[in-house]
């Protein structure tokens, strides 16, 4: 399990369809060891759907996808950790509640890790999660995520629901608190506000990988910012 001859994530030639729907078309990228990767598009392109896939939530109509160089399943769960686009938590709980239940969960939960994450974004541990709003609700779902020592962080629009002058704040959490050689794939459309933190991208429209570079070679080959070849990219 430790040897990732095919690279940490590989998507070989995969194709999702729902009814007679196409949404992914061939698609095909690895993610290696040690890299923040932006998957970046714009809403209903399909990052949400490769990230289902990632995490086992749906399987392709073709194609391949290896974790760690097998099928997602079991073993790949306890090596990542996924925030998804929305809350999944139970709101008749309180903090403290929640962290005892990722902490006899997940082997790998660090909860003096997140811990000093809670008091880091303002949080309680007696917060009762049916009173903290979308916002908070966020920051709690990061922080459990981060607390986790997985080898892949998978993060669903995690800056949707929080103000610009958080933004900022939550991207140093991200960066200083994930697993020393782990990787991590952000999927948004917020390209402004992560491009400092990524070491590739990933451009995908209507279902197809249409860019798959380092960031610094692109910015290099276009002498423009990842948002500003986006914008261009992706112009109505």
């Amino acid at each position: 399990m430790e040897q990732y001859k095919n690279g940490l994530v590989e998507f070989k030639n995969v194709y999702k369809s729902f009814d007679d729907k196409v949404i992914l078309t061939d698609v095909s990228f690895r993610i290696n060891k040690g890299k923040i990767i932006g998957l970046l598009g714009k809403n209903g392109m399909g990052k949400s759907t490769i990230i289902k896939l990632l995490n086992g939530l749906l399987t392709p109509t073709s194609g391949e996808i290896l974790i760690n160089d097998l099928a997602p399943g079991v073993e790949s769960k306890k090596i990542i950790s996924y925030l998804p686009e929305r809350s999944y938590l139970d709101k008749s709980m309180n903090v403290n509640q929640i962290l005892t239940f990722f902490s006899e969960f997940y082997e790998n939960f660090n909860i003096d890790k997140a811990r000093k994450l809670l008091y880091d974004l303002n949080l309680s541990e007696t917060d009762n999660l049916n009173k903290m709003s979308k916002g908070m609700l966020e920051k709690l779902q990061l922080v459990l995520v981060m607390s986790r020592e997985a080898d892949l962080y998978v993060l669903d629009e995690p800056l949707g629901g929080v103000d610009p002058a958080t933004r900022d704040y939550i991207l140093d959490t991200i960066l200083t608190n994930f697993k020393d050689g782990a990787s991590i794939l952000i999927s948004t459309h917020l390209i402004s506000d992560i491009e400092r933190i990524l070491d590739d991208v990933i451009f995908i429209d209507h279902g197809k990988i249409i860019l798959s570079k380092s960031a610094d070679e692109l910015r290099a080959e276009y002498n423009e910012s990842i948002d500003e070849i986006f914008r261009r990219m992706f112009k109505c």
